[in-house]
């Protein structure tokens, strides 16, 4: 029997730029749910814009990519035991919301609110804790292949394997990846899987230029190069599919003008603020586009698969690890922007 830790600690946003952490008696779970302990959460930007600004995110969602092991089921629960590893996802669509009786199971209601943390049986914090409660539909069990570094990034993993296949791409296709944290690069491998001819990453950073050349990468480029590169690789048509990844505001125009008539800007990265774009360009470009947001279960198990068959390297994005206490020191150097990191988890029993 997997033995739980006798200490429950969990650390959640008070306040622009403020942190508490706190304690709570052992955790029970719910008759249709299970407690986790937590073994490794990851850091994401939008953890970094919940912490500074203090009250955007649901409390469930700070700290949503996490893994642990099970350390105790409900009496309703089947197909999840005790000591199992997990990695905390959606639930299947629930076939009974608006959105599944009208046949759109894949944009089900239910899993969309369990994605943003705005469920009935969301948790009342995130990963950053010893121990979670969650709804037995919202974990998902790890296969023997994957370690646990590798779970802890199934979650992001996840958002851009959801995005390259909702753009459903051509074999072939000249892609552009415009960010290379660690969604964009997550989605330029996720790319390349879906039969992307070429892909050119272009990013700012030299230290995350070099990381997607480690990725096997050859076109990766500064921003100030990429219209140069892309216009010899396209031969002056721009790109088949776009891949904003960056999520800022004032380069959603420009981004689009780097597409070729007819072809699909799909957005990954999430902006803070509105964006000016020029309507009559999509318009009369034929441009397809494509938002992307979250993730259904299959998105995890797919993403899964691709791991366990090593289709797809994240274990490499993970550049450091960092006890509870060191959260805001994380969180702070992450927001500054110039930190060397690609991807930080948060080990809550150190």
């Amino acid at each position: 029997m997997w033995a739980m830790n006798a200490e429950q600690r969990y650390v959640r946003v008070s306040g622009p730029r403020r942190l508490e952490e706190l304690t709570r008696e052992d955790q029970q779970p719910a008759r249709d749910g299970v407690v986790v302990d937590v073994t490794y959460a990851g850091i994401c930007g939008t953890d970094v814009h919940g912490y500074t600004d203090g009250h955007m995110l649901p409390p469930a969602v700070f700290g949503h990519e996490w893994t642990g092991r099970v350390s105790a089921v409900g009496d309703e629960v089947s197909g999840v035991t005790v000591g199992q590893r997990v990695v905390g996802a959606v639930g299947p669509a629930c076939g009974a919301c608006r959105q599944c009786l009208a046949g759109h199971a894949r944009h089900c209601d239910t899993v969309f609110a369990e994605a943003n943390g705005v469920d009935e049986a969301a948790p009342a914090h995130g990963g950053f804790a010893t121990r979670l409660g969650v709804s037995a539909r919202r974990v998902v069990p790890v296969p023997d292949a994957l370690s646990d570094v590798e779970a802890a990034l199934v979650e992001p993993a996840a958002v851009t394997f959801h995005a390259v296949r909702r753009t459903a791409m051509e074999l072939g296709s000249l892609v552009v990846v415009q960010g290379a944290g660690p969604i964009g690069l997550l989605t330029a491998q996720h790319a390349r899987n879906a039969g992307a001819g070429r892909v050119i990453v272009s990013e700012p950073s030299a230290a995350r230029r070099s990381a997607a050349e480690k990725l096997g990468f050859r076109d990766v480029v500064a921003p100030e190069g990429l219209r140069e590169l892309l216009t010899r690789a396209g031969e002056g048509l721009g790109a088949d599919v776009l891949f904003e990844c960056a999520g800022v505001a004032s380069l959603l125009q420009p981004s689009a003008e780097l597409v070729r008539r007819g072809g699909t800007l799909a957005l990954l990265g999430f902006p803070l603020t509105d964006s000016a774009v020029s309507y009559g360009d999509w318009q009369s470009r034929e441009l397809t586009v494509i938002g992307s947001l979250a993730y259904n279960r299959e998105d995890f198990l797919g993403t899964m698969r691709s791991i366990a068959e090593r289709r797809i390297d994240v274990a490499s994005l993970h550049t450091g690890t960092v006890g509870l206490s060191r959260l805001g020191d994380l969180l702070e150097e992450l927001d500054a922007g110039d930190s060397a990191h690609t991807k930080v988890f948060v080990d809550p029993r150190s």
